[in-house]
């Protein structure tokens, strides 16, 4: 059994396309088809259903997958190891990160980027199921999500911060001086708040209802930048994380209230994938996290705001 094999393999389950698998491997289409067969002639088990189009793995494909997802993992694993050994660590790091704690990845890629200058830190936002979904396939090293429920992917966690909820709102609104307000009067306000598919805007509705509340938003947006593109103009007002003023700050015209309620904020953590040991990459990822302070940066920096409302 040759790695070729099982990097076929795993690319037709990417593609669910025999020609864009082979496509994505730089070979033609009969050369992975008979790749393929001679893996299922070697393991003596069917792998791909077969009609007159790809149909899916047999159950024993997908345990064949699971392992080849693994073995090439490894296979990785042992090029950055030894290529560490002979010239420091290099290689990319393949980072998934939830949207909302984009804001604050830097905290951990720019650090670990000055220490290993021949290292490389790929970023990709995603879902929390598709990260989940990425650890798992070992297709990510690591990445920033919520730290609700077990470890995505069946690997280990670290905490990082756990989000705080303030509210951004005009200084001339009906909070002008206000020095906290709750989550239920918050909800009357015109709002602009995230889409209820984000993970971050169902925690915050969550936080709502447990202080008795419904929020109903003018404005819903899918990304942090394009609530933040509409909270300028000093008509809404705005429920966001304290991590989110890392990079956006606070908006001209606008005041930070902290949120008082019942609910608390979730952690957010750096996750890695079920291979033990984690590889040398997010070994090396995992000790700057350790050292980045990201909960005493944030917070430090929420203080710096609520001071400057504060006089």
């Amino acid at each position: 059994m040759l790695l070729r094999q099982l990097e076929y393999l795993v690319a037709l389950a990417r593609e669910r396309h025999f020609v864009r698998a082979a496509a994505a491997c730089h070979v033609s289409q009969p050369s992975l088809s008979a790749a393929i067969r001679r893996l299922e002639h070697e393991l003596g088990v069917p792998v791909v259903r077969r009609g007159r189009k790809y149909e899916g793995l047999t159950p024993e494909g997908e345990v064949v997958l699971a392992w080849a997802h693994r073995i090439l993992a490894e296979r990785d694993g042992l090029k950055q190891e030894l290529s560490a050994l002979r010239d420091g660590l290099s290689g990319t790091l393949r980072l998934g990160v939830v949207p909302t704690a984009l804001p604050v990845a830097a905290l951990l890629t720019n650090p670990f980027c000055e220490r290993h200058p021949r290292a490389r830190v790929s970023i990709e936002s995603l879902s929390s199921s598709d990260i989940t979904q990425g650890l798992t396939e070992f297709e990510l090293d690591a990445a920033m999500t919520y730290l609700d429920g077990g470890p995505p992917g069946g690997g280990g966690r670290l905490p990082l911060y756990e989000e705080r909820y303030v509210l951004l709102t005009p200084v001339d609104g009906p909070l002008a001086g206000a020095p906290s307000v709750r989550w239920a009067f918050a909800a009357s306000l015109p709002l602009c708040l995230l889409g209820p598919r984000m993970r971050n805007r169902r925690i915050i509705d969550e936080c709502f209802a447990a202080d008795g509340a419904t929020a109903a938003p003018a404005i819903e947006s899918d990304s942090v930048a394009g609530l933040y593109a509409h909270l300028p103009g000093g008509r809404w007002s705005s429920v966001i994380s304290h991590a989110w003023l890392h990079m956006f700050g606070v908006p001209e015209g606008m005041r930070v209230v902290p949120l008082e309620g019942p609910a608390h904020g979730p952690r957010v953590g750096l996750v890695t994938g079920p291979d033990e040991p984690p590889s040398v990459l997010t070994a090396a990822l995992l000790t700057v996290a350790r050292e980045a302070g990201v909960r005493d940066a944030l917070d430090e920096l929420l203080r710096t705001y609520l001071d400057a409302e504060g006089g």
